[in-house]
């Protein structure tokens, strides 16, 4: 079998194409989320810090040199540690985490819920065959013959 007819095998294959769905629904999922982290979340935790934009927050290692914004410095070519994006980037983190943390606890309560609710099979019992071989098996075991 060449590569090229493995790789259709594995192409056509339902886990190849759920696992492409959920790359796009992820993509679309973190820009939600990033929305939600520099839109909702952090204007009002820059307001109660007095304005603080964390995204603009950072630091310069060439303490001789000052600039009005992370842009700026950046422009200017200065090295910057921009600690406020990381903070943002953490928030955006923890958000999808607890979300696919929600969304795994969600699946494994359905999975459970199925699995509760699914009739048990009675035991089947064996062939007539398979019996009838479990008796001869006995009787010689105890000695008696046919």
């Amino acid at each position: 079998m060449g590569i090229i007819d493995e790789f259709k095998k594995f192409a056509v294959k339902g886990n190849a194409v759920d696992l492409a769905v959920g790359i796009i629904i992820g993509g679309a999922f973190s820009t939600i989320v990033k929305s939600l982290v520099d839109d909702i979340i952090m204007p009002p935790i820059g307001y109660l810090t007095g304005g603080v934009d964390f995204s603009d927050l950072y630091v310069n290692l060439k303490p001789d040199s000052e600039f009005a914004s992370l842009d700026r410095a950046r422009e200017a070519g200065e090295p910057v540690v921009a600690y406020g994006l990381f903070l943002n980037n953490i928030i955006s983190f923890l958000i999808v985490a607890w979300a696919v943390f929600l969304l795994v606890k969600g699946m494994n309560s359905l999975n459970q819920k199925a699995e509760s609710e699914a009739p048990k099979d009675a035991p089947v019992e064996p062939p007539k065959e398979i019996l009838l071989l479990e008796e001869i098996r006995d009787a010689i075991k105890a000695g008696k013959g046919l």
